[in-house]
């Protein structure tokens, strides 16, 4: 059993860095001002700034635009390909994150928030918004871009079993206010509608006791069929692969599944609230 707590703020690599720095020497061949990069690609010019001092993860839009606008011969395109996905994340994550990347089973177990696989754009914007202590604006967009990022695993990994169970109540707080829960309802029914690996229940609030009392839990399954498992406090991580305790999670992820109402149930109570809105 390994924990590690650690800084919450954004970190750059190396990768990041060397794409920054070719950014910014082909804004300089095309005599391009961050400020006029920014105009040209539709972003600001402190997104311009932080991408080319490595403190960001550039996102798709900024890399394609700028390929065109820079004419730089397919080179972002192509380091975009090998850019780490740990900015953004905190620093106790990110070994579940690259963990998560491989895995071919992962088990979701929330009673907080909506996970983060499942959020959309304004409802990461709402929590990152509202972090104490406050995030610049700078570190919000990084945060929300890596969360975003990390959605990808869905659709890129098919063969990857997602299993996800969230409490009712969780719905029903309307996290950034109305527009933004029938936006996320919508996201998440879709996702779980069309996506076949992807399996959402939710336990309902009549149900007073339930195996996920102690709170959230994560579980994964790596290709060589090991399983580690990863719990989150306010300020660290502790990722689990002593096999007792491993065992333990599977015990109460298999009691939640049971206790939780039905993939097809969990649907229509989620397009009910989604009509009460």
């Amino acid at each position: 059993m390994a924990g590690k707590a650690g800084n919450s703020e954004p970190e750059t690599t190396d990768s990041l860095r060397a794409f920054g720095a070719v950014v910014k020497a082909f804004r300089g061949r095309a005599t391009l001002t961050q400020e006029g990069l920014a105009r040209r690609v539709g972003f600001s010019a402190g997104t311009v700034a932080s991408i080319e001092q490595g403190r960001r993860l550039p996102p798709p839009d900024f890399i394609e635009r700028a390929e065109r606008v820079l004419d730089s011969f397919g080179v972002l395109r192509a380091m975009a390909t090998q850019l780490a996905r740990q900015p953004g994340l905190a620093a106790w994550f990110r070994q579940w994150a690259r963990l998560e990347e491989q895995a071919i089973s992962l088990y979701t177990y929330e009673c907080r928030l909506v996970p983060g696989l499942l959020q959309t754009e304004a409802y990461a914007r709402a929590l990152f918004e509202h972090r104490i202590p406050l995030l610049t604006d700078e570190e919000t967009e990084t945060q929300v871009t890596a969360r975003l990022d990390r959605q990808k695993l869905l659709r890129d990994r098919p063969n990857t079993a997602f299993s996800f169970i969230v409490d009712e109540h969780v719905f029903l707080r309307r996290t950034g206010g109305a527009d933004v829960t029938r936006e996320l309802l919508d996201h998440v029914l879709e996702t779980a509608q069309c996506l076949r690996n992807v399996e959402l229940q939710v336990m309902p609030l009549a149900r007073g006791v339930h195996a996920g009392m102690n709170g959230p839990l994560r579980l994964l399954e790596t290709p060589s069929n090991r399983w580690y498992g990863y719990c989150e406090g306010q300020e660290s991580g502790l990722l689990i692969s002593d096999a007792k305790t491993i065992s333990t999670l599977h015990m109460r992820y298999a009691k939640l599944r049971s206790q939780a109402l039905t993939p097809e149930d969990s649907l229509s109570l989620l397009t009910q609230m989604r009509g009460a809105l």
